[in-house]
């Protein structure tokens, strides 16, 4: 559904003729912000690339704005480990430079040790998704979820309207956004993709 259709089908649902278009938008808004903070399906993994050419290295890099969670982070092939920040402040006194092998979130940044001076560091993370303007706008979740907008948004309006069918609308909302979590965590795990890896290499 792009926002217009959402918008037109929980107006439907609601069932007053006491809320506006305005209105139904803050609470479609509201039910994609609340599904956000929860949710975490292909659909919403980013990539963030950072390329690095600098003879001082690269210390720190900036966190993209629409970041929900954080993947992994990757450096010519190596996954960077999390460190709590005191261990890294502690770390970059050192002022090493070469192949990263920590990191740690310092509000809108993140610290890496030791310091890269060439190549490119990958950022995997669940990201926000488009926000919804025209009522022609789709986004993620609007594709894949729509019925859990809808019942997020209607918990949010019996609130305000104070619907005694807040509870209902509310238990929907749950089955819904579980049961996109447990598709999305199904197909990661099902299908010929999957193959069992050895626990032993051995070479001739």
């Amino acid at each position: 559904m792009n926002k217009g259709e959402l918008r037109t089908h929980f107006l439907a649902l609601l069932n007053r003729s006491d809320c506006t278009n305005a209105l139904a938008d803050t609470f479609i808004d509201q039910a994609i912000g609340r599904i956000r903070r929860t949710l975490r399906i292909p659909s919403m993994e980013r990539q963030q690339t950072y390329a690095i050419d600098s003879p001082a290295g690269v210390a720190s890099i900036v966190i993209p704005i629409d970041l929900l969670e954080i993947i992994d982070i990757h450096y010519q092939g190596t996954a960077l480990v999390r460190l709590p920040s005191r261990e890294m402040f502690n770390l970059q006194q050192s002022g090493e430079t070469g192949q990263p092998r920590f990191f740690t979130r310092v509000q809108g940044s993140l610290q890496i040790s030791p310091k890269p001076t060439t190549g490119i560091v990958y950022l995997n993370y669940y990201g926000e998704g488009d926000a919804l303007s025209a009522d022609s706008d789709t986004n993620d979740l609007t594709l894949v979820g729509a019925d859990a907008i809808t019942y997020t948004a209607l918990a949010y309006s019996s609130d305000y309207f104070l619907d005694e069918r807040g509870p209902l609308f509310d238990q929907k909302s749950s089955i819904f956004v579980s049961e996109i979590q447990e598709q999305a965590n199904g197909a990661e795990q099902s299908g010929a993709s999957q193959v069992i890896r050895p626990t032993q290499t051995f070479v001739d």
